[in-house]
């Protein structure tokens, strides 16, 4: 229902309240029928469920299959291993997501909201979510708007509602009806949820709850937007399936290869399946790299970590990636890019200009430039309601911060208040203009200030060199220049007038004398200009979007470095989504005056272009394209709308954060690049070594317990070493991993695959000149054991070898070392204790040892050689 059409009887005859609010019983009643005064959310967690989802992968299934068949063919060592690293892995994931819902359950209670609300005719303060229609509520300033209310009674009053519409200056608010159609910005006797009430005081009616408020209409919205799939959970996925199809593939054909070799040697025996089974079985755990889904977790958990030491609060914990491989930062300009503190930077006059230093709302700062007329300050001081005061040390406001912003201005200009107000004309948006009348050296005084046009308006005179002269047209197309020049460099601009005045009757905003100008700045945050350098370094554009007007968001945009054409909500409203395309791709980086709507189409356009797309945001209006982007980043100032639809949580409104996180999931995500191929590199060579050695003929160079052996003590604590391994100084100086890349780039993939089968060709040809593929069962021994230590040695020197791939120095990670040593020494202990009777290995002489370091030796030499011609000097 439109209440800001009705008048406030009506509004009140038709909720069947009174200005003295409703009756305790009454209100109880209501809410029974009309529920708590609260935005719905997700249910609560449901624990079992959290725990399943952890499962929720195609790795994941091929490994359960491996452990079905394990038991099934009484393998109960490989079955129960690799089934501990499955729970371990799901637990890790299950405990960092229901940390992060915690976190965000412990936030939300910081963001409650309490009312002044008269029941039987007393004033009460309430939890706000048990408001009810048909309420009376008691507001000022600073209260948190708690519903969707009419105004029946009001006081100065002024509302921040940027969090709503977008637009950063704070709104004029009345009781009076209004009879036409308007929307939701010019509903003046209206005050909705989540906006704040900067100034005055009001008593209002609660008119909507819930999800029936504005912002209840936009978090049902949001549930209509579909999440996407992170790219790491996509490339996951698709490099777990290939890698399924793959083992697979080769295991049917070791099958049938194998079982024809056994069969047509000894015949159909007892236990022919059996074995033909145990080597495929062997095959798969040597395939599967069944530690990376538990280091992939583990090194996402750190980074969380990390994460959250730079203020980012990580609510999915697969999203960690997401950012990192971003290529688009779409972010709101209004307390993200800059400060949401006014600041007047430049004052003019007919006498000349001066620019005031100072930053913020401390009242020191100095002037240069042209003397201007102390007037001109003393009108900034005398039209405002704010107030300046130190708290802790630190300056704060309380009302409007344009008007807080002249009251910092007119103290750096040493004007002392001389003046008592009298009376004084509110500001109106119809008028644009705010007066006092006041009492100065027993004369009075109209001051007046507002928009420079509605001033103009209201002048007949100038003042120039102290002097009163007749404003002339040429003097005016003068001022009306100025006033165009600084709103070009997103300076909102104030003109101020004043004239003497006989009597209090005479007090009117007619025949003014022109003063002068000044022109402030919400200026950009101190460290954002640096971070839009860096983005750039690191090839990601950064999107402007704002619910504030071109030109101011056009100049602030330039300062930063956002630089590009411009488009406005309504342009956008006209476009197809493949016009909106185009523009984006003819340089459009800045989208100004839009609404939710319009920022859900630019990340859908953006998405269409195949651009992985992180967006910023803190408002209610942002909350829809938080939840289409793929990264959404709520500030954690923001909106519990907001904070619901976001992926991640900034714990303060720094653009350098976002900046930081991106660093370091970028970081994340070569460390599980890293990881993959160490992996898969040393499961390579495994497979090839069976595979080609059942080709050919030989006997196994490596029996099921060896590779289970190897496997563990080589795909473990070295890949979980990697986990913490430090990035490269230059990974902010590389472009984003391009969209359709897999979870390995192909010049990688190759990488490993040469690596994987130049240690094949090194250990089948030691298997083979040491007697492995006779019937002698001592000669066979002996090859094994020298495989099995090569393949140890040779799969720890390529955790080396990968980080030398990647940038990283030698010596900048201690736990890379211990595993190193440490998997080096229990594989000599295997062979040189009485376990070797356990894995079938025999003890080898220095010459024997020699011959598998050279090896090795071989292995660096061709890994060096091979990273020179497959990967690039700038993406080493």
């Amino acid at each position: 229902m439109q209440y800001y059409k009705k008048s406030i009887d009506d509004t009140l005859n038709d909720l069947n309240s009174s200005k003295e609010g409703l009756s305790k019983a009454e209100s109880s009643i209501r809410l029974k029928n009309d529920g708590y005064n609260e935005l719905e959310t997700k249910a609560n967690i449901n624990l079992f469920q959290l725990f399943l989802s952890q499962f929720k992968s195609f790795i994941i299934y091929i490994l359960l299959f491996a452990v079905v068949l394990s038991f099934v063919l009484e393998e109960y060592v490989d079955a129960t291993i690799i089934l501990i690293i499955l729970i371990i892995n799901a637990l890790i994931g299950f405990f960092q997501e229901l940390s992060a819902h915690r976190s965000l359950q412990a936030l939300q209670k910081f963001n409650s909201v309490n009312a002044n609300v008269y029941r039987n005719g007393e004033l009460h303060k309430i939890d706000a979510k048990y408001l009810v229609p048909g309420d009376i509520v008691y507001l000022e300033a600073g209260d948190k708007i708690p519903a969707d209310l009419r105004i029946t009674k009001g006081t100065k009053i002024k509302v921040e509602e940027s969090a709503l519409t977008g637009e950063s200056l704070p709104v004029d608010k009345d009781e009076k009806q209004i009879k036409k159609e308007v929307q939701i910005g010019d509903q003046k006797n209206m005050l909705f949820s989540s906006t704040t009430l900067l100034e005055g005081s009001a008593t209002a009616i609660v008119v909507n709850t819930g999800m029936n408020t504005e912002i209840g209409k936009i978090t049902s919205m949001i549930k209509e937007v579909e999440e996407e799939p992170t790219p790491l959970q996509k490339k996951l996925d698709d490099f777990g399936k290939k890698l399924g199809y793959g083992v697979i593939g080769i295991c049917l054909l070791i099958l049938v290869v194998f079982g024809i070799k056994e069969f047509l040697a000894n015949g159909i025996t007892p236990t022919l399946f059996l074995d033909v089974f145990l080597i495929a079985v062997a095959l798969a755990v040597a395939a599967v790299p069944e530690g990376l889904p538990a280091v992939v977790t583990i090194t996402l958990s750190i980074g969380v970590k990390k994460l959250l030491k730079k203020k980012a609060l990580v609510r999915k914990l697969s999203s960690v990636e997401t950012l990192g491989s971003c290529n688009v930062i779409c972010t709101d300009k209004t307390g993200t890019l800059t400060k949401n503190e006014m600041t007047v930077e430049k004052a003019w006059s007919l006498d000349g200009e001066t620019s005031i230093t100072g930053t913020g709302y401390c009242p020191l700062g100095s002037f240069s430039g042209d003397k201007l007329p102390d007037i001109l300050f003393e009108i900034g001081d005398a039209c405002n309601n704010a107030s300046l005061f130190k708290k802790k040390g630190v300056w704060t406001i309380s009302g409007d911060p344009t008007e807080a912003a002249l009251l910092v201005s007119s103290k750096k200009a040493k004007i002392s208040q001389k003046y008592e107000k009298l009376d004084e004309l509110p500001f109106d948006s119809s008028r644009k203009l705010m007066s006092v009348l006041v009492e100065k050296n027993k004369k009075r005084y109209t001051y007046t200030k507002g928009a420079p046009d509605a001033i103009l308006k209201k002048c007949d005179y100038v003042l120039i060199n102290g002097k009163k002269k007749k404003l002339t047209s040429q003097l005016k197309k003068q001022i009306q220049e100025q006033n165009h020049q600084y709103a070009s460099q997103a300076l909102r601009v104030l003109g101020f007038a004043y004239k003497e005045v006989s009597s209090n009757k005479d007090f009117k905003e007619t025949s003014l004398i022109f003063v002068g100008l000044q022109a402030m700045i919400d200026p950009p945050r101190p460290d954002v200009i640096d971070s839009v350098k860096k983005t750039k370094k690191a090839g990601i554009t950064t999107i402007m979007i704002t619910g504030d007007y071109p030109e101011t968001a056009k100049a602030i945009g330039k300062q930063i470095g956002i630089e590009g054409e411009v488009l406005t909500g309504d342009e956008v409203s006209k476009m197809s989504t493949s016009e909106l395309k185009k523009a984006l791709n003819n340089n459009t980086r800045i989208f100004a005056r839009v609404v939710p709507e319009h920022k859900q189409k630019i990340v859908t356009a953006l998405q269409g272009q195949n651009n992985v797309v992180a967006m910023t945001g803190d408002g209610v209006n942002d909350a829809p394209a938080l939840k289409k982007a793929n990264i959404g980043i709520a500030i954690g100032s923001g909106t519990d709308v907001a904070k619901e639809a976001s992926d991640f949580i900034l714990l303060d409104d720094s653009f350098t954060n976002v900046v930081n996180a991106i660093e370091e999931g970028r970081g994340i995500y070569n460390n599980i690049q890293k990881t993959i191929m160490h992996l898969l590199s040393g499961n390579l060579s495994e497979v090839l070594i069976i595979f080609l050695a059942v080709l050919f003929g030989w006997n196994l160079p490596l029996t099921a317990v060896m590779l289970l052996w190897i496997n563990l003590i080589t795909d473990g604590a070295p890949a979980l070493a990697l986990a913490v391994d430090p990035y490269s100084k230059n990974i902010m100086n590389q472009p984003p991993k391009p969209v359709k890349e897999g979870i390995l780039p192909k010049r990688k993939l190759a990488l490993i695959s040469l690596l994987g089968g130049f240690i094949s060709l090194l250990a089948l040809a030691m298997f083979k000149i040491f007697g492995g593929d006779f019937d002698n069962s001592t000669q066979t021994s002996l090859a094994q054991t020298m495989v099995f230590l090569f393949i140890v040695l040779s799969e720890t020197i390529l955790l080396l070898l990968i980080r030398n791939y990647y940038g990283t120095p030698l010596f900048t990670n201690k736990w890379i070392w211990s595993a190193f040593v440490f998997s080096i020494a229990l594989q000599f202990i295997v062979i040189y204790t009485p376990l070797s009777t356990l894995f079938g290995v025999v003890s080898l002489s220095l010459y024997q040892l020699a011959i598998i370091f050279i090896s090795s030796a071989l292995l660096i030499l061709f890994s060096f050689i091979t990273k020179w011609f497959i990967i690039p000097p700038q993406r080493r």
